[in-house]
């Protein structure tokens, strides 16, 4: 080439100058590995590269400094046909940058299905690099004129990637200091979660407190008054309805001995008791939700599917048959309802929503203490007022259950009994005469 000085050593393998442009532009270099300095990339090695190669591209001045000819005049003397590939090579590390781009901002917030695909266009990018080294690596230059021109074009793209390098690096600094911040909003949130939530459990542990123990009995009578509450238009849709109320009392419990026809009541009462303790649970459950209503129904609107909800139509649909409940109404529209997890505000079902309540937090009482159970007597067991309490009316002809002039039976439990703590709360009975006089 004209005013080329020849090198002086011999022209370098183009694989063996890829090969080294390869380890500047590692992917470590564009900040993955923020612990290491990417303003060295090797640079020792890479200087003493384009030396060696300075040594075959332009001529001295006669200040005896180095005097490069133009790029575009090179190329245009030489027939260099590396010359796409190396461009191509630029193109892939552009896209590799915008591709490691995207991985970064893929963790911020994070999101797998981004952070997989910029991952995947990464080492794509990545394979596409190794596909070039390959490329360059089987061609070599026919004229030393195209090794100058290829170095030229290395040191002027170099320093390209090295500004966006240096831009990259710039970014990734900032998004340190965001994840920095973040972590630091993230540890408060969960220090105010944590404080939060031994809020949750003390106001939990004061709510069973009033009412534990105490007010257990208390408890008690307000699930007996709701099954009453309940019973009561229970009966009165059987009897609109044409059912046979005697008959019904008998289906519950045959044979009991009623000292008057009325009450008749309170075999329906332990049906509606034995279904609605039927699994009693000592599993612990938040009380709170339900203690911050005065009325039930509002929980079940907040809070549609909580646990005290799932309670509510368990044992709706266990107490009322779906034949009882389409002879009240013509219909199954309010069972078919609570079958899909809702809640009808009519007042019947809030009735049941009421008692339901009462039974609910009789559960969570009981549950709060482990020693705590519930206990039933067996039908026909002689009567003990250590641990039973009777039904008012059903022995009053027959004089005070004072008067020792016989023993009696139970024949119906209205209410199981429980021993929460080292407090007996008293099954509820109806009794009868054990000479068969009642």
């Amino acid at each position: 080439m004209e005013g080329a000085v020849k090198p002086t050593q011999p022209s370098s393998n183009i694989s063996e100058i890829v090969n080294k442009f390869a380890k500047v532009c590692k992917f470590r270099s564009i900040g993955v590995f923020s612990s290491e300095n990417p303003s060295h990339f090797h640079q020792q090695e890479f200087s003493n590269d384009v030396k060696e190669c300075d040594n075959g591209i332009g001529k001295t001045n006669s200040d005896g400094a180095k005097v490069f000819p133009d790029l575009a005049e090179v190329c245009s003397r030489t027939s260099w046909s590396g010359h796409d590939d190396i461009l191509k090579l630029f193109d892939i590390l552009s896209e590799l940058k915008l591709a490691y781009v995207q991985l970064q901002e893929a963790f911020i917030p994070y999101d797998s299905d981004k952070v997989r695909v910029a991952d995947e266009l990464v080492f794509s990018n990545i394979d596409g690099l190794c596909k070039i080294r390959r490329t360059i690596k089987e061609k070599q230059f026919q004229k030393s004129n195209s090794l100058s021109a290829c170095l030229t074009l290395l040191r002027a793209e170099t320093k390209v990637q090295e500004r966006l390098l240096e831009r990259l690096k710039s970014q990734t600094k900032k998004k340190d200091i965001e994840i920095s911040y973040l972590k630091g909003e993230l540890c408060d949130l969960d220090g105010k979660n944590r404080a939060l939530m031994e809020e949750i459990k003390r106001r939990k542990r004061e709510a069973i407190k009033r009412l534990n123990l105490a007010s257990v009995e208390s408890v008690v009578k307000e699930v007996s008054k709701g099954i009453h509450d309940f019973a009561k238009p229970l009966i009165a849709l059987m009897k609109a309805s044409g059912w046979d109320l005697d008959e019904a009392a008998n289906s519950i419990q045959d044979s009991v001995k009623y000292s008057i026809r009325s009450h008749k009541k309170y075999a329906f009462e332990a049906y509606i008791s034995r279904r609605m303790f039927y699994g009693f649970s000592s599993k612990s459950h938040n009380l709170d939700d339900v203690l911050r209503f005065n009325d039930p129904i509002d929980v079940l609107i907040e809070d549609p599917n909580g646990n005290f909800a799932e309670f509510c139509r368990t044992k709706y649909l266990l107490i009322v048959h779906p034949m009882i409940e389409a002879s009240f109404f013509g219909n199954l529209d309010q069972r078919n309802f609570v079958s899909s997890g809702r809640h009808p505000i009519t007042p019947f079902y809030q009735l049941f929503v009421k008692m339901a309540r009462w039974v609910w937090l009789l559960q969570g009482i009981a549950a709060s203490d482990p020693k705590s159970e519930m206990f039933v007597v067996n039908r026909g067991s002689e009567f003990s007022d250590d641990y039973m309490d009777r039904v008012e009316g059903c022995t009053d002809d027959l004089g005070s259950l004072d008067d020792h002039r016989g023993r009696y039976k139970v024949e119906l439990i209205i209410m199981p009994g429980f021993r929460i703590g080292e407090k007996l709360i008293k099954s509820r009975v109806y009794v009868s005469k054990l000479n068969n006089t009642c």
